[in-house]
């Protein structure tokens, strides 16, 4: 069975890797909406199950895994940063204290679509104004949820995290492999797909 990745994701390419050899890359180009009731907790995997139904409705006998990744605080979504003052006002809201990353993962195969997320806790050092300004004026934080790596020189901020390390990252390796097996083992010719609902008109994660 093939397997694609919906990300073009560098890192989750990596991560993939590590536990499959064999898989290709098609980059889902949807627009990042969620439904304005939805919870900032279940935004993540909304948005991994549009990116993987979309790339399934043409590939729909492959495995099709989509992603996505945000960095949650105060109840509030941080998203990539768009200019030097944007990161610079994440680092400060992440500084000295505790973040959450959720990554929520998208399954298709043969019409039926399972997602799941994993939640890591996150807790910052209190970073110096040298710190936050040096760290900026890198390239490292601009394509990052959050503004920062946790697996680059982001790693230098971090006191503590609880849970998977790679979920941070972008992708909980771990559970993921299991959610794959576990989903394979349905039998997906007697089933039909749960459809997504709509309703609701669609904002854009702030």
């Amino acid at each position: 069975m093939e397997l694609i990745l919906a990300s073009a994701s560098p890192r989750r390419k990596q991560l993939l890797s590590l536990v499959y050899e064999d898989f290709r890359v098609i980059k889902s180009d949807i627009r990042e909406l969620v439904p304005r009731d939805l919870s900032v907790e279940k935004c993540p995997e909304y948005l991994a199950r549009e990116k993987a139904e979309a790339v399934a409705k043409s590939y729909n006998k492959s495995l099709v895994l989509g992603c996505d990744t945000s960095v949650m605080i105060d109840g509030k979504i941080l998203n990539k940063p768009r200019s030097t003052s944007d990161a610079r006002q994440m680092m400060e809201m992440l500084s000295g204290k505790i973040h959450f990353v959720v990554t929520g993962c998208c399954l298709c195969y043969m019409g039926q679509s399972y997602t799941f997320s994993e939640t890591t806790e996150v807790e910052f050092y209190s970073l110096t104004k040298d710190e936050i300004e040096e760290y900026i004026l890198t390239s490292e934080p601009y394509d990052k949820a959050g503004g920062y790596g946790i697996q680059s020189t982001g790693a230098l901020f971090v006191k503590r995290i609880i849970g998977d390390y790679y979920n941070v990252v972008g992708l909980p390796i771990a559970r993921l492999k299991r959610e794959v097996d576990t989903f394979l083992e349905r039998d997906f010719n007697n089933s039909e797909q749960t459809p997504v609902k709509r309703d609701k008109p669609k904002s854009k994660i702030l």
